[in-house]
């Protein structure tokens, strides 16, 4: 395949006491990065880094204080150029211990410390698909939320802020109605936030949602159709009745739920009890009951199909960091992949043991060969 490689991605890579590695430092030329070795050999950990370029706690969610080099007390640090067309950012983020053994995740944006981490939405959006996720079908509902969210924030970088603001308005009402404090006017102020955060987080998931069975139903042949859509009472409501109807709906539910949920300590009502329900669409199989292979196959089609949609904006630059995901692909399958992926537009990193299984992209990718936390360019 050949394909002129876009600049449209990292161009350097530096990692300092992060993980298995003192340091690493890797030249990039942005193009498809091969990273291959055998188990435990750090590949992943290459991918973790990359992840902490957008807010949260990288694709493992670890805690800040885990990610440091075993052995180290010092905080850990990632770094890279970004190249978007002819202009190259360099960011920057790590862990910065404060006093009282406190600590917070700086970031810094062309050598200058940014409050928050939300800046970094401006300039990247990261999509991963890992081993750990092959469960998401099996797994509980919450698990399936976060990996909706984390495609939600790809399109709109506000829905992160708006699950925080959420989540806390939820947990502080929670603490009222269990303390049985139902001051109207406290308990008032917290809904119209959940309320208000609530349906749009609703709103930014459909919209997200009916993008991706588009794309989907366009999508190659070669990776099973899947049909997207959500489930749950609210969802249900919304489906027939326009936002500020839902908002209305709502706010009385949860009024009418207090006395409830402070003998309960669990709110019922919300997008936080939101599931992403996934069918097989040859088969009209729930993707719960579909085999291990069609699951791999469907969890691929729709990140595919979230990578296609963001390559074609330009507002950020689009990364997807596959780890793991070809070994138990077939050839033609695989080779599918490979055409969609150099086709994307845009930086997409791989992981794999065996490097044979992506001779298809010689000429097309940057090859790695990672070994015992040294990484050598073949």
């Amino acid at each position: 395949m050949e394909n002129d490689l876009p600049l449209r991605g990292l161009t350097s890579l530096k990692l300092t006491h992060f993980r298995c590695y003192a340091s690493l430092a890797l030249n990039l030329n942005g193009g498809p990065v091969i990273l291959t070795g055998a188990n435990g050999a750090g590949k992943t950990n290459i991918l973790e880094a990359v992840s902490f370029f957008i807010p949260g706690r990288g694709l493992r969610r670890a805690k800040l204080k885990d990610v440091v080099q075993q052995g180290q007390t010092q905080s850990w640090a990632v770094s890279a150029i970004l190249h978007q067309g002819d202009y190259p950012l360099t960011l920057g983020t790590g862990l910065e211990a404060l006093e009282g053994h406190s600590e917070r995740r700086v970031v810094k944006i062309d050598g200058k410390k940014i409050s928050g981490q939300a800046p970094l939405t401006q300039h990247l959006n990261i999509t991963w698909l890992t081993p750990q996720m092959d469960r998401l079908f099996s797994d509980g509902a919450s698990q399936r939320r976060k990996f909706l969210d984390r495609l939600v924030y790809g399109f709109d970088p506000g829905h992160a802020g708006r699950v925080n603001q959420y989540e806390h308005a939820l947990r502080e009402r929670r603490k009222l109605l269990i303390d049985r404090r139902f001051d109207p006017f406290w308990l008032g102020g917290l809904e119209e936030t959940i309320v208000s955060q609530g349906v749009a987080i609703l709103v930014a998931r459909y919209t997200v949602v009916r993008e991706l069975n588009i794309a989907l139903q366009e999508g190659d042949t070669y990776f099973p159709e899947a049909t997207l859509f959500l489930e749950g009472e609210l969802e249900s409501f919304l489906e027939t009745h326009s936002a500020l109807e839902t908002e209305d709906y709502y706010k009385k539910r949860l009024m009418e739920t207090r006395r409830l949920e402070s003998e309960t300590g669990s709110t019922p009502l919300g997008p936080h009890k939101s599931d992403l329900v996934v069918i097989f669409t040859p088969k009209g199989q729930h993707a719960a009951f579909c085999s291990t292979g069609e699951q791999k196959a469907l969890l691929l089609s729709i990140i595919m199909a979230s990578s296609r949609l963001l390559s074609a904006r330009k507002n950020s630059t689009p990364l997807l960091l596959l780890d793991e995901v070809i070994a138990h692909l077939d050839i033609s399958r695989r080779s599918a992949l490979f055409h969609a992926l150099i086709s994307l537009n845009m930086q997409v990193w791989l992981t794999g043991t065996d490097a044979a299984l992506f001779a298809e992209l010689q000429g097309s990718a940057q090859f790695f060969q990672v070994h015992a936390a040294q990484v050598q360019e073949m």
